[in-house]
This record gives structure tokens, C-alpha cells and sequence, in this order.
């Protein structure tokens, strides 16, 4: 029985990224080494490795999914980072989405199911 998955991200700067993440989006520092650093909100882990090829993280994304999309797309919205491609918005699969780029230029969807009824 699979439970969960983990994304584990580029970063070229461990605090740097933390602090984002903290600062910007609520998460919660778990684990912080120069090295490896862990964040969580709610239920949702994501793990950074340190890299010094910002051109890895440029190409890495991952998706949460999210229950309350719209508070936490103005969150975002507040804060400056909503990727200017990847507004909120519904898509005909049967999600609300909208992504991030994070200080390492990882690309972070956020995602909340919908009726397929109400695409």
C-alpha cells in the first residue's frame, strides 16, 4: 500500500529557501542543515537538496494539492510570486490550479480537485 510522496527539490541556498517558503507561504521549518532542509504545512512535506546548478531547479516542479485554492492563490497574489503564466484557473481535467516560482526557480503547482460538472 502506497501513503504518500515526498518531493525532494533543487535549492541553491537551503536558509534562503526555508525563509521563503516560511515567509511567503506558512510552512514550517522541520529539519535545517547547510546541506538538506525540510518544510511542512498542514499535511504536506517538501524536502531541498542543496544545488549549485541553478539550471536543475529551473526544470524541476512538483504539484500539491490543496483544499481552499482561491485564499491561498491571493495569499500568493499578495506576496508577488504567482508565476505570471500560471494564474488560477480551472482546467478541463478537473482541477483549479496555479503555480509559483520559488527563489530557485522551481516551478510549484497548487492544485484542488473540482466536479468534473463545474469545469
Amino acid at each position: 500500500m502506497l501513503i504518500n510522496a515526498v518531493p525532494v527539490l533543487p535549492a541553491a541556498d537551503i536558509a534562503d529557501t526555508l525563509a521563503f517558503y516560511r515567509q511567503k507561504l506558512g510552512f514550517h521549518v522541520r529539519h535545517q542543515e547547510e546541506e538538506y532542509g525540510i518544510i511542512v504545512r498542514d499535511t504536506v512535506e517538501v524536502h531541498f537538496w542543496r544545488c549549485g546548478d541553478r539550471r536543475i531547479a529551473e526544470n524541476s516542479s512538483c504539484r500539491i494539492t490543496v483544499q481552499g485554492i482561491e485564499a491561498l492563490f491571493d495569499h500568493a497574489s499578495k506576496h508577488g510570486i504567482v508565476h505570471p503564466n500560471a494564474p488560477l484557473e480551472a482546467k478541463p481535467y478537473g482541477v483549479r490550479e496555479f503555480a509559483i516560482t520559488d527563489v530557485n526557480g522551481n516551478l510549484i503547482w497548487f492544485v484542488e480537485r473540482i466536479a468534473a460538472t463545474s469545469v
